[in-house]
């Protein structure tokens, strides 16, 4: 079956971390680039990162960038997302996608289009 499943969010307090797993399955894992995104209450869905099938380069929103950080386990078929220094505005519900094409422009992902998302974990930032 074709799918991608978080997990891994919670509540965390302002400054403090998580670190968000996705299971892929149903396909080569290993030849596609993948991608972190959120969706916050009441905003549009957010790329928050991507990282090539190989896992050799990595992207970030400037929004998260310093405190963010996107890995890949190729033999385990999960991409990662370790996430420092949590704030309030972070609180979203955030999806693993399969990458179908991204564009970065002066390192920024300027476009991105996904083919398989999972259903989304949910992260609360809050003390």
């Amino acid at each position: 079956q074709v799918q991608l499943v978080e997990s891994g969010g919670g509540l965390a307090q302002p400054g403090g971390s998580l670190r968000l797993s996705c299971a892929a399955s149903g396909f080569t894992f290993s030849k596609n680039a993948m991608s972190w995104a959120r969706q916050a209450p009441g905003k549009g869905l957010e790329c928050v990162s991507g990282i090539l099938s190989d896992g050799s380069v990595t992207y970030y929103a400037d929004a998260v960038k310093g405190g963010f950080t996107i890995s890949r386990n190729n033999a385990k078929n999960t991409p990662y997302l370790q996430m420092n220094s949590l704030k309030p505005e972070e609180t979203a519900l955030y999806y693993c996608a399969k990458v179908q094409y991204m564009t970065v422009v002066a390192g920024r992902i300027s476009t991105y289009k996904y083919d398989l998302w999972g259903q989304g974990t949910q992260v609360t930032v809050s003390s």
